[in-house]
């Protein structure tokens, strides 16, 4: 029989974290699910300890492939999804025992989409002050992981239009907030989302994958749940990135996801994805980002990127306030 969902995990040089990861699978309280472990071409164990679980417990599935990203690893672990949900999870974080059971059950309750949780706010500012203070951060485990939940007493709203709900802003006001672009905070329909991949060799690829799912007007069940617990690997992705490799990522994804808008959304999508995704990415992650920019080569390509952008009108309307200041910014930068 089929799962009732999938989880994929891409792995890649994670063999310090990847078994707190995979027990918090095979922990849940829910059952009927199949993990999906994608070896991403890891040059360390990470791989031997996967199909370690897999020899003990037939739910886990390990596919080898040649390295290619984290993009490339989450579409290869895709085809192999065969259940009706399908959920992300990063080989170096964790998830509360009650994840699958909440966001399953919810999902039946109110027969939407998606379903979407919350990070524990609280562990990973925790231990990145443990490891500034020399402490160990690798076995400590957050306060909230033995937390039993009450699923009658769960607090959640049902969002009919996402575009309401969703912002790259921090201090977003809005009511029921879905903040970012996280692909591991979700639940998610398979059939829904089966046909968008992310963007192969780029970092932050989860901002145009989002930005596509919201262009189809998914309908999501939101709960503040703290179900992720997302540990500070100081060795990972985003965290150990060149400054430029960053810049020109979020820039990749931005040139995608306004294309698509302009595309095919209506005036009302395309003017509240700008407002609370485009120009918060443009402000917070690269305009204030240029100025660290000193390689030459570097230099000169990400000028091209954003002269590109501005040709195909990014820049045209500023939207917030003061906004204008950073696309003045930018335009200095290209000398515009």
């Amino acid at each position: 029989m089929k799962p009732k969902i999938s989880v994929i995990i891409p792995m890649y040089n994670v063999e310090k974290y990847l078994k707190r990861c995979l027990d918090s699978v095979q922990n849940q309280t829910f059952q009927d699910w199949q993990a999906i472990c994608v070896d991403d071409g890891s040059p360390d164990k990470s791989g031997e300890i996967a199909e370690e679980y897999a020899s003990r417990d037939k739910r886990f599935v390990v596919l080898h492939k040649k390295n290619g990203g984290l993009s490339d690893a989450r579409n290869a672990g895709m085809k192999k999804v065969k259940s009706e949900y399908v959920m992300f999870l990063d080989s170096d974080d964790f998830i509360h025992p009650q994840t699958m059971e909440f966001a399953y059950a919810l999902a039946q309750k109110n027969n939407t989409d998606i379903v979407s949780w919350y990070k524990d706010k609280m562990y990973r500012p925790w231990l990145l002050i443990r490891h500034k203070l020399g402490l160990d951060t690798e076995r400590v485990l957050p306060r909230g992981i033995k937390k039993h939940f009450d699923l009658d007493k769960v607090k959640y709203f049902v969002a009919e239009n996402i575009f309401d709900h969703s912002t790259e802003l921090s201090r977003a006001k809005t009511k029921w907030a879905i903040k970012h672009c996280y692909v591991w905070r979700h639940l998610i329909k398979t059939d829904f989302i089966r046909d968008i991949e992310f963007i192969k060799g780029i970092l932050f690829e989860d901002f145009p994958w989002w930005s596509t799912v919201m262009l189809r007007h998914p309908s999501v069940t939101i709960t503040n749940l703290p179900f992720y617990y997302y540990y500070p690997n100081l060795n990972s992705i985003d965290m150990g990135s060149k400054k430029a490799k960053k810049i020109i990522s979020w820039l990749t994804g931005l040139k995608a996801s306004f294309v698509l808008y302009k595309d095919t959304a209506t005036d009302i999508d395309m003017q509240k994805w700008q407002e609370n995704y485009m120009w918060p990415v443009i402000v917070r992650h690269i305009a204030q980002k240029l100025k660290n920019i000193d390689n030459e080569s570097d230099k000169k390509q990400i000028q091209k990127m954003l002269q590109d952008l501005d040709n195909l009108g990014v820049f045209a309307k500023p939207i917030g306030k003061n906004i204008s200041k950073y696309v003045n910014l930018i335009y200095n930068f290209i000398g515009k």
